[in-house]
């Protein structure tokens, strides 16, 4: 179990990338570009001249980049975060294959792992045969009262069922760890998938019974009973489903923190022998636990009760074949494909397997496969100008804080302790993760998989009952991503993001600001956001606020609330303002406190032509050419239901038009689509 983390992009569901462009600017290409352009010119977006930035400044500073762009084949969505990803993996994949064609003692494990994955004909010659072990466990299950060990089995090697267990952070005292058991057992994205009404998700539902049914197929059932396994595992799935926190729920803490004694669990769920399963899995003994979710352990117990061990062990086993479908033979590859990507994010193409296995290889052994890429593409300088941009936007929002009219002096002094709290971590680790104990072989894929899911079930487990370690990373050096941590009051920012569109050397201050430099005021507003705002400086969820200063911080969150509650994803599906609330509040906080820092860098200069646009200007399209990006219909439904960040169009729409410095720099009338006014949302 992961503790709450605030990221840049959601990491449950990491984005696939495909076409390099490496080395170059993230902007559309123009016939007519100048042989020698600036460092400064260059890292500026083509824009739109036939759109006003006043009407829609993402298709003004993005059109040119999303006509040049199109979205690859094999992915839902191309955009700026894509593109440095792919590149990212290309620098893995000559690594990977180096390491493949000379191994050594210290690169084995690695090479071992990539070469497996690759071994597409050796997977294609066992079929199912690599998670045959774990379908005959499941099917010798004699009863249900049995059930608590293999729950316990499936769940060291990463097989998803009925809930989750796991270390986490205590919430109320972020200097330990604890155990945290939590909701769970679902094959579809989330909850809304099987609660949702209307034609297009009564299709994608049977969509789903249609992919099981196949799925079994291939594991050797007919077609009718196949069917029939398909509806009990919609069946037992919906049931979970409709006892479920929803997104917007889970990321209120409060309702997320529910530390009981351990046998609060058999009351809970008096069904199921949970003794049994924590000696199963190897838990070290713990007195208490957070139960994320009582009501949904209460419907458990409901749930298991009134299925019989045959229906059990049908939802069991397909949750085998799903977790590990990817890694098998072709016919079980095509099918995840053809139901998780193309029918649920509209994707035409498979990834090529080398993305999959570089992919596979960065989830299993992160910071193994991460210090290759270090030594490639990250620096000493990128880290000494982040540490210098963290500096000065630190300043920055402690200016802002000061500035607030809505804020009591009271709430401001806790405010100031904890931004002056705030650490970062920047790059990758201080001390590498050992993996020595993981064995890796070249002609055993999916076990190669299980070893490092047992390795890994089995380090979050040894961390319950200890102190926490806050030099741990919660991301793999290449990831293109940067997140915050409540529990640990840090702001952490992987080598992977650390490139351009988000960082340029040499180029003009006012890009990077606008680019990297709203990544960093980003991160740092999730320690104020509506989740961030209850942790102290320390990382404890405690309240520091006055009533009254809570409230005015409600009313204005709940601008933002309505305000995104309008945008549009595609059809009737609208974005979830209160879902997203907390990613749109570091977006918008983000952005003002980077423009506020770029200018007190430049000690308030008035803007100025540099070319053709002012330094306020390029500050602007230097934060929205981070966001351009094409994708599909399928996908915006899918993100706008599963995902806790806005569509890239509103990213950048709906912050520009809530600041109103954008307008001032572009000149928008008072009743422009980009300019608020009175409107305006606006807490940081």
């Amino acid at each position: 179990m992961s503790k709450p983390i605030a990221g840049i992009l959601n990491r449950a569901a990491p984005i696939a990338l495909a076409t390099a462009l490496v080395a170059l600017p993230l902007a559309a290409k123009a016939a007519d570009a100048p042989q020698k352009a600036s460092a400064t010119e260059s890292a500026l977006p083509q824009v739109d001249d036939t759109v006003d930035p006043c009407q829609n400044f993402y298709q003004y500073a993005c059109g040119p980049w999303i006509k040049a762009n199109p979205i690859p084949s094999d992915q839902s969505r191309w955009g700026s975060f894509n593109a440095l990803h792919e590149r990212n993996q290309q620098i893995l994949k000559a690594a990977l294959e180096d390491i493949v064609a000379h191994p050594n003692a210290d690169n084995e494990r690695v090479g071992n792992f990539y070469a497996a994955c690759m071994d597409e004909a050796g997977a294609d010659a066992k079929g199912a045969a690599p998670i045959q072990p774990l379908l005959d466990q499941v099917k010798a299950l004699p009863g249900k009262e049995q059930l608590p060990a293999l729950v316990a089995a499936l769940h060291a090697v990463g097989v998803d069922v009925f809930f989750g267990f796991g270390a986490q952070t205590d919430f109320e005292d972020a200097r330990q760890d604890i155990a945290a058991i939590d909701q769970g057992g679902l094959g579809l994205p989330n909850r809304d998938y099987y609660v949702r009404e209307g034609a297009k998700f009564d299709g994608i539902r049977q969509a789903y019974v249609e992919h099981v049914s196949r799925t079994f197929q291939l594991l050797g059932d007919a077609p009718a009973a196949a069917d029939a396994k398909a509806k009990t595992v919609m069946r037992i799935e919906t049931d979970l489903a409709k006892a479920s926190l929803s997104l917007a729920d889970r990321n209120d803490p409060q309702k997320v923190n529910n530390k009981k004694p351990v046998g609060a669990l058999s009351t809970l769920a008096p069904g199921f022998a949970w003794a049994d399963y924590f000696k199963a899995a190897g838990a070290p003994a713990f007195q208490t636990l957070n139960v994320t979710e009582p009501d949904f352990f209460k419907a458990l117990q409901t749930i298991l009760a009134g299925a019989s061990v045959d229906d059990v062990k049908t939802y069991l086993s397909w949750h085998v074949a799903h977790a590990f479908s990817s890694r098998l033979s072709k016919p079980f590859v095509d099918e995840r494909f053809s139901f998780y990507s193309k029918k649920l994010r509209g994707v035409d193409q498979n990834m090529p397997r080398w993305k999959r296995c570089v992919m596979e290889t960065d989830d299993a052994l992160g910071e193994d496969l991460g210090k290759y890429y270090v030594k490639t593409a990250f620096g000493a300088a990128q880290k000494a100008k982040m540490l210098t941009m963290v500096k000065n936007l630190k300043a920055a929002y402690s200016v802002d804080i000061d500035q607030l009219d809505w804020m009591s002096a009271e709430t401001k002094k806790r405010a100031h302790e904890k931004l002056d709290a705030i650490a970062e971590k920047i790059g990758y680790p201080d001390k590498w993760r050992d993996y020595s104990s993981v064995v890796t072989k070249k002609d055993d894929f999916v076990g190669n998989v299980e070893r490092a899911a047992t390795f890994e079930t089995k380090r979050q487990l040894n961390k319950i009952g200890k102190p926490h370690d806050r030099s741990e990373w919660q991301m793999s050096p290449p990831t293109v991503n940067a997140y915050y941590d409540p529990t640990e009051n840090d702001i952490n920012f992987p080598a992977g993001i650390l490139q351009p569109p988000f960082y340029f050397a040499g180029a003009d201050d006012a890009i990077n600001y606008g680019a990297i430099g709203a990544v960093i005021g980003h991160e740092m507003t999730h320690g104020f956001d509506d989740q961030g705002r209850q942790y102290d400086k320390n990382g404890n969820l405690k309240d520091w606020w006055t009533p009254e200063d809570a409230k005015k911080f409600e009313a204005r969150a709940q601008c933002v609330v309505d305000e995104y509650d309008g945008f549009v994803a595609i059809d009737d599906v609208h974005l979830n303002g209160k879902a997203t609330l907390g990613e749109n509040l570091a977006d918008n906080g983000g952005h003002a406190i980077a423009l506020k820092a770029l200018m007190a860098t430049l000690k308030g200069k008035a803007a100025k032509k540099d070319g053709r646009f002012t330094t306020e200007q390029k500050f602007f399209l230097g934060y929205a050419q981070v966001w351009c990006s094409n994708q599909r219909d399928d996908a915006k439904r899918d993100q706008a239901i599963t995902d806790v960040h806005s569509l890239s169009e509103y990213r950048v729409n709906g912050v520009v038009s809530n600041n109103p410095e954008f307008a001032k720099a572009f000149n928008c009338k008072a009743d422009a689509p980009m300019n608020r006014g009175a409107k305006a949302c606006k807490v940081w």
